[in-house]
């Protein structure tokens, strides 16, 4: 890597996450006007038993302090930050090309990073040959506005998760459904009870599901609150149960939990593969900020 005098390299270490996430809050702060991240999301990702970040992660020290980052989090997905101020030096473009070195030596053939629409990254992406692959949507529900209510099919409860069958039984219905439209593998269950469950800061009523008069759990909803704001994670519904207001009645549960628990907002995200933006818009929800997924062969 091409990088300024001064500037060494290093894989990075869970030891690091709390320096990472000061990078990447800087840079969303910078571009986005807001801060998005929590180190609990960097600490969730990095427990995944499928995480190793020696192999796949970097780290830009300015002596001792990361500047900037790059990480390939899944097969065909990086994420990467340059502190603002170390922006406009080439840190950006040698961190690309180590992250498609990267994703080339573990047999990806395509990979991409989430970059605000419009941002320093996102051009800089778009002059490196970088396509838009999806276009997402981060969108908040306003302080003090409702959402209508949801009656539910006769038969039919929210409730949190409460045993070891209903959280399973969660994640099958998530991967089901994400999977309809998601192009990679089945995510290990122990992965997604690292960023789930066993998230720092987790709490039962985090994980919501709708039960049906069977007993069976026909959707699940995943919030977490993070500095007065609540936010879904995670949302989905069986296909065979879909069309009776589930994910509705799961949307105005967990933005009632969530102010319930000191929330004054809450946000979630879409994209272009899920068609879900108009139910959201139709509910309420504003957009806040538009990312755009860029990618690039290798």
């Amino acid at each position: 890597m091409e990088l300024p005098a001064g500037l060494t390299t290093r894989p990075l270490t869970l030891a690091d996450a709390r320096a990472v996430y000061e990078v990447m809050a800087a840079q969303e702060l910078e571009d986005v006007g807001e801060v998005v991240i929590e180190e609990a999301d960097i600490v969730a990702d990095w427990q995944r038993p499928s995480t190793d970040l020696a192999s796949s992660s970097l780290g830009v020290l300015d002596g001792e302090t990361l500047v900037a980052y790059a990480e390939i989090t899944h097969a065909d997905r990086a994420d990467a930050a340059v502190h603002p101020a170390y922006r406009r030096r080439g840190i950006g473009t040698a961190l690309s090309g180590w992250v498609r070195d990267t994703a080339r030596d573990r047999g990806a053939t395509i990979v991409g990073s989430p970059v605000p629409q419009g941002s320093p990254g996102d051009r800089l992406l778009a002059s490196l040959g970088y396509g838009e692959r999806w276009r997402s949507w981060v969108l908040r529900l306003p302080e003090g506005r409702d959402i209508e209510p949801q009656p539910l099919a006769d038969g039919y409860a929210v409730r949190t998760a409460e045993s070891d069958a209903d959280r399973r039984a969660a994640f099958e219905v998530k991967e089901d459904a994400f999977l309809e439209w998601s192009e990679r593998e089945r995510e290990p269950y122990d992965d997604w009870t690292a960023t789930s469950l066993r998230r720092p800061g987790f709490e039962p009523w985090n994980l919501r599901v709708a039960v049906g008069p069977d007993g069976e759990v026909a959707g699940m909803c995943f919030v977490v609150l993070a500095e007065g704001t609540g936010y879904v994670d995670q949302l989905a519904v069986r296909r065979d149960r879909r069309g009776l207001g589930l994910a509705r009645a799961l949307l105005v549960d967990a933005f009632a939990l969530a102010r319930e628990h000191g929330a004054t907002a809450s946000e979630l995200s879409t994209d272009t593969r899920t068609g879900a933006l108009g139910l959201y818009e139709r509910v309420g929800m504003e957009v806040s900020s538009v990312w755009i997924h860029r990618a690039i062969a290798l």
